[in-house]
């Protein structure tokens, strides 16, 4: 029986040489000067936001309210605007995850891609995630406020206008439209990763269609609907456009104690101290720290959030 012999460390390096792809050298180091260019980027925006807003800064500033002028670096404080970004963020969160959800289940188990209706509402979906965010506020003050709070006031008979005016609910009720399409794609894409011999075995074992939705498919996928609530968070906590007039307030020497009240919010104050300061050397600091606090309220959020998935996965791992 004969053997190949081995090629030779010479001919390798020979074979290697030979084989270099000029074109697939260059695309690679492109694809890589990309990736450091953005890298880049984000670390010149975090360290400048670090270096000047990390001494103004602390402990009085993030848990007190400003009783007077927020932008004198001696009495401003931003514990309002904290509590409201928190609360809209929870909010929005509770609304978009189920209609997203209960949206992608339908598109991927239900609706028949051929059909006209199906591809109206994945041309829907589509267009409303190129919306500007600008248009949402809008939306949010001529639907939610003008026409279905104040419809709720006329038939509750309110002396004084308690759901037609601006709200955490009615801000937080936009985010969720604007970030559903985020949800609905995340969702279906992980519902479209599940095996379909998984659903094939479970309705083989006579569970209708329904159990197998919810005992076989979303427990399983339920890592990736948690990653499409952790984007629409990352989108929805610094938006500033949908909340200027759904609920955001210039100034509220108090937090919010109910849906139907309106809150202070970092993203829109960070606009007023970059915009409405006669002395914008003397609130740079103040500046640069709202931003600061608004990246690390906005990473904290994803935090909590993809610590819950990675339980969620290891839980799925150990029932396999």
């Amino acid at each position: 029986m004969n053997s190949t012999p081995l090629a030779s460390p010479e001919l390798r390096r020979d074979f290697r040489a030979k084989s270099f792809d000029f074109a697939s050298f260059l695309f690679g180091g492109a694809t890589g000067l990309a990736t450091l260019l953005i890298l880049g980027i984000l670390a010149v925006i975090l360290i400048n936001t670090l270096v000047n807003g990390w001494s103004g800064l602390s402990w009085r500033f993030v848990s007190t309210i400003a009783k007077k002028d927020f932008f004198d670096p001696d009495t401003a404080a931003i514990l309002p605007m904290i509590v409201g970004t928190t609360l809209r963020v929870f909010v929005m969160t509770f609304f978009v995850i189920p209609v997203g959800v209960i949206t992608a289940i339908y598109l991927t188990e239900y609706a028949h891609n051929t059909s006209v209706f199906t591809r109206i509402i994945r041309s829907a979906v589509n267009n409303l995630a190129g919306v500007p965010s600008i248009v949402f506020g809008l939306f949010g003050l001529g639907f939610f406020i003008n026409f279905i709070g104040r419809n709720l006031d006329t038939l509750l008979r309110y002396d004084q206008p308690t759901w037609g005016h601006e709200s955490i609910l009615w801000a937080s009720m936009t985010l969720a439209v604007m970030t559903l399409p985020v949800v609905i794609v995340a969702t279906e894409e992980s519902l479209k990763a599940i095996p379909t011999g998984l659903r094939e075995a479970s309705l083989a074992l006579g569970a209708t269609k329904l159990e197998t939705i919810l005992k076989i498919v979303l427990p399983q996928a339920l890592p990736g609907i948690l990653t499409g609530g952790i984007l629409a968070v990352s989108r929805a906590a610094g938006e500033v456009a949908p909340i200027l007039f759904t609920g955001a307030a210039y100034f509220i020497a108090d937090l919010p104690h109910k849906l139907t009240d309106q809150f202070m919010d970092l993203g829109y104050h960070v606009y007023v101290l970059s915009t409405q300061s006669d002395n914008i050397e003397k609130t740079r600091p103040i500046l640069f720290a709202t931003i600061l606090a608004l990246l690390l309220l906005t990473f904290a959020l994803n935090v909590v959030a993809i610590f819950v998935r990675a339980n969620m996965r290891k839980k799925l791992r150990s029932l396999q």
